[in-house]
């Protein structure tokens, strides 16, 4: 059962009554069972840039990109309990019931998210992993910074558990600070799958109004794009644009994933 609530709803003039109740819930709660739910966050549309022109070649060109549609995506990283709840399973390293689900490939989030949408399905709309743009969307928050909290890097254990402060393991979802949407993890912990093959020249192609990424994987980049950064990586590749990609049976015990609510094409 999905349960929705708005987030510090105001006492508001009977005329207003209605426009209010038209208003997206802030927040969605999905009750998976056995006391477990996970927390969605609506991201509204809008616009950004991509890219990072002092990066890599494979994070160029800087283009304009248009999330057309809102769409809700995981407050926290999808947890072990929570997979346990859909999958009946945990397969992770560093076993704990807060801590990011690890140890899964693109494949699997694709059977998690098939299994999300047979108990839960909902007219119009379906829940997959983030593309590539709505992920990097979701964690600028409306910044234009190279990390979303600012341009400088000293912040960072604020927000993110990386291969200095994280003790080499993951660590339970939501203790560091979100970023401006009220999204946790979205740097570190864990890298997050995202549903787009990856390409390195993409962004020198994509369309402005919701890339998808390549049709396939193409030479020695054949795999799925992940995002954010993980436990065990340097302080210096936490940017929010970093990119990186693995193939889609990989599975390690610093990959993980957040799922998102998106319209159903």
């Amino acid at each position: 059962m999905i349960v929705m609530f708005l987030i510090g709803l105001m006492v508001a003039p009977a005329n207003a009554q209605t426009t209010r109740q038209q208003e997206p819930a802030k927040e969605l709660m999905v009750d998976l069972g056995g006391g477990v739910h996970m927390c969605l966050v609506w991201i509204p549309a809008g616009s950004f840039k991509m890219g990072d022109a002092k990066g890599p070649v494979y994070e160029q060109p800087v283009h304009q990109v248009n999330v057309t549609k809102p769409f809700y995506l995981g407050k926290y990283e999808v947890t072990q309990e929570q997979w346990q709840a859909v999958m009946g399973n945990n397969p992770s390293y560093f076993k704990s019931p807060t801590n990011p689900v690890e140890n899964v490939s693109w494949i699997d989030c694709q059977s998690f998210a098939r299994r999300i949408n047979e108990k839960f399905a909902i007219a119009g709309e379906k829940y997959a992993l983030p593309t590539e743009a709505q992920w990097e969307y979701a964690c600028r928050a409306a910044s234009s910074t190279r990390f979303f909290f600012g341009d400088d890097g000293k912040a960072l254990g604020d927000y993110a558990w990386y291969d200095d402060n994280s003790g080499n393991k993951t660590h339970p979802v939501g203790r560091k600070r979100p970023n401006a949407w009220g999204l946790y993890d979205m740097l570190g912990n864990a890298w997050e799958w995202c549903q787009d093959w990856y390409g390195a020249d993409y962004y020198a192609k994509s369309p402005t109004d919701d890339p998808t990424g390549p049709p396939a994987g193409t030479g020695r980049s054949i795999g799925h794009v992940a995002r954010g950064g993980s436990w065990d990586y340097p302080a210096g590749q936490y940017r929010t644009l970093f990119r990186d990609y693995d193939a889609p049976e990989y599975k390690l015990d610093n990959l993980s994933f957040r799922i998102a609510r998106i319209a159903a094409e």
